[in-house]
């Protein structure tokens, strides 16, 4: 009988039913009570929390009468504003205005938060434009400046969305997700680890805040298991406190881990290092990431010697929170003082979750500026030319109305994981989100990994069916394996030293596991790298690795490295050693390998080495003996210049004599052409 006017809570219009008006009418006064404790009175902004808290209250009144366009319109902002199912604030604001269109003067507005998270971008400007001719001309500039600025992202929505990149988008299933929220996921380059944030039951403090009304953050980890995530498990102690704890950023090899402690309102960026199986107690990074202000998260480059990060401190600061970068000061073991990435990358509005891929030059972000389709939109960029190039919105549907945040992706390019509110769709508040990337058309393949994988839960979105395949262009190779004693095989600590052979510099260093002995190390393309393996009482490893720029997207290499003992008889390969080609002139790339050797014997003073020459089939007989036998001369020189006995080194040179593989193909003569170290006595 009330379907078509607003049915006020009065006598009147409930004479039968007087009793059962007053308990409706209790219930939005106690809702409204709880708005008030949660509201700000300097600022008159009320906390999520608090909507949160007050709706069950209005919908009780709401099953009483239905159509009282205030409770309505009260009903829609609890969603709105205090619950992750945002988008069901729309039928309440509409039916509010039908029932009576003066029930508040930002029904327009209402409305179109509504649309707008909906995808619904026309009509959402519609309501946008009616509710910005009825703003007062004595509206803060704030106020002019939000309408107009969520115009523009419905256009940058409609746009987006009318061209959807090519993705599957997945929820991790309730394995990850839960009823609680689950984000900031974090992984290591190969995809076998992943940590994130959640606010579920069982936290370690198991306490609850008290303005949003939910459990403290807590760190959880999982591994991954074949085709599926591992039920993840809870850090601890070590890493989880009783305030809060997030995920921040994980180094390429898993091995360093970032997280964010709430500090008592002054939130700051704490480092963690895994040495076993046992991660480090947090350490609070220094003076120079953290301040007074709000440090929210941090990522590593793929060497580890840059860090990126996140602070809204007002000093060298472009807006609100900005990303700035530090770099690794080794002799003073801090980190430098940091640099504004400047205005390519950076808005007066928030930019946050940085992540750098390990391709060393693509950074991921999300910011609620540049032409975003509403609240935070994840955004790419490249370092190139010296310069972070402009940030592209990485597209829709990655992209949605709502907050799109900490958004990381594997080494390969293949994979994303994402934090979003997609509402109905998830599990919870905030869900994580398998994106698995698509490459372009193809015949429709039913049969293949690619498509079970990415139903591992139920699709979000289903642009195509096509297999997936890689398509960013993230040209990184990552090598991978574990490191043994050759006789025992048991795991070895070994520190892994990543040269750039033509810089002749260390340009990174990490360390395997004490435990398992596995390592991984990201090798962005470009360079020609010597990859050396040290650890005290064995001689050292090399490998070398020439990565053009001209390389394939990704390429994964598992390298098992089995460690001599310092004894008689033991043989290396020196990979990094290199002459002019038929010549015997050490080339300005060896010096980092030279060093080694020489680091070696001097450590090490009572050993004798013979140091050997060796070269493919071809060519005669007479000319490769003499060849290596000048080239292991030349090493054996550069060592007794750096003030090594001559009579603790035996140049010797067996040109074709000694073959290691096959002299038919071009990959076996390289491996023919090597200078070799033998201890011959101690």
């Amino acid at each position: 009988m009330f379907a078509q006017k607003n049915v006020e809570f009065t006598k009147d219009n409930f004479p039968d039913t007087k009793k059962e008006m007053k308990e409706a009418v209790k219930r939005i006064e106690e809702g409204g009570e709880i708005i008030q404790q949660y509201t700000d009175p300097n600022n008159g902004v009320t906390l999520s929390g608090g909507y949160k808290l007050a709706l069950p209250f209005y919908e009780k009144a709401q099953k009483f009468n239905p159509n009282n366009a205030l409770l309505n319109y009260k009903i829609g902002k609890c969603y709105l504003k205090g619950t992750h199912k945002k988008t069901e604030s729309l039928q309440y604001f509409l039916k509010a205005y039908k029932l009576d269109p003066r029930v508040d003067n930002q029904i327009f507005y209402m409305i179109a938060r509504g649309y707008h998270l909906r995808g619904e971008w026309d009509k959402a400007m519609n309501e946008y434009k009616k509710y910005q001719k009825m703003i007062p001309a004595d509206a803060t500039p704030k106020q002019k400046e939000d309408v107009a600025k969520k115009i523009i992202e419905c256009e940058t929505g409609k746009e987006l969305s009318a061209n959807p990149i090519r993705v599957f988008i997945d929820n991790l299933g309730n394995v990850i997700n839960g009823k609680y929220p689950e984000y900031g996921a974090i992984i290591s380059a190969d995809e076998s680890v992943m940590m994130f944030t959640s606010r579920r039951e069982g936290s370690t403090g198991d306490k609850k805040e008290g303005h949003t009304h939910m459990y403290f953050e807590d760190v959880y980890i999982s591994h991954h298991n074949g085709n599926v995530w591992d039920a993840p498990v809870n850090m601890g102690k070590i890493i989880n406190s009783d305030g809060h704890d997030a995920t921040v950023g994980l180094s390429p090899d898993g091995t360093k881990l970032l997280i964010y402690l709430d500090d008592k309102g002054d939130g700051n960026i704490y480092e963690c290092f895994l040495r076993g199986e046992v991660w480090s107690k947090p350490k609070k990074l220094g003076k120079n990431i953290n301040t007074d202000y709000h440090e929210s998260s941090a990522s590593f480059s793929f060497d580890s010697n840059t860090l990126y990060f996140v602070s809204n401190k007002p000093e060298g600061g472009m807006g609100a929170h900005d990303i700035y970068k530090s770099e690794w000061n080794a002799d003073k073991e801090r980190w430098g003082k940091p640099t504004n990435l400047g205005p390519n990358i950076n808005t007066k509005y928030d930019e946050e979750a940085v992540f750098m891929h390990p391709d060393g030059k693509t950074m991921y972000f999300s910011s609620t500026g540049h032409n975003t389709s509403g609240g935070y939109d994840v955004f790419v960029s490249k370092f190139e030319g010296g310069m972070w190039q402009k940030p592209v919105n990485i597209g829709y549907p990655i992209n949605s109305p709502d907050n799109d945040i900490f958004f990381v992706v594997s080494a390969s390019g293949k994979h994303g994981y994402l934090s979003s509110h997609k509402h109905d769709e998830g599990e919870g508040e905030k869900d994580i989100y398998l994106v698995t990337f698509l490459g372009p058309e193809k015949e429709v393949i039913l049969n293949n990994e690619d498509n079970l994988l990415a139903n591992v839960a139920k699709p979000v979105k289903e642009i195509v069916i096509e297999p997936a395949v890689e398509v960013a262009q993230n040209r990184v190779t990552i090598l991978k394996g574990v490191i043994r004693d050759i006789k025992t095989k048991e795991p070895v600590e070994a520190r892994i030293e990543v040269i750039d052979n033509e810089a002749s510099k260390i340009v990174a260093s990490f360390t395997s596991n004490s435990k398992t002995g596995k390592y991984l190390v990201s090798l962005p393309a470009g360079k020609n790298y010597g990859i050396a393996v040290k650890s005290e009482g064995y001689l050292f490893h090399s490998e070398n690795f020439l990565i053009p720029e001209s390389a394939a997207a990704y390429k994964e290499v598992t390298k098992d490295v089995d460690l001599k003992k310092i004894e008689i008889g033991s043989v290396i390969v020196l990979k990094n050693i290199f002459f002019d080609t038929d010549k015997a002139t050490l080339r300005p790339e060896s010096t980092v390998e030279l060093e080694n050797v020489y680091k070696i014997l001097t450590d090490n003073p009572s050993i004798k080495v013979e140091l050997s020459g060796h070269t493919d089939s071809q060519g005669s007989d007479v000319y490769n003996l003499d060849l290596s036998d000048r080239r292991a001369k030349a090493v054996v020189n550069y060592l007794v210049k750096k003030g090594i006995p001559a009579k603790r080194l035996v140049p010797k040179g067996y040109g074709e004599a000694k073959p290691v593989a096959t002299n038919e193909t071009a990959e076996g003569r390289q491996m023919n052409r090597r200078t070799e170290l033998k201890i011959i006595g101690i």
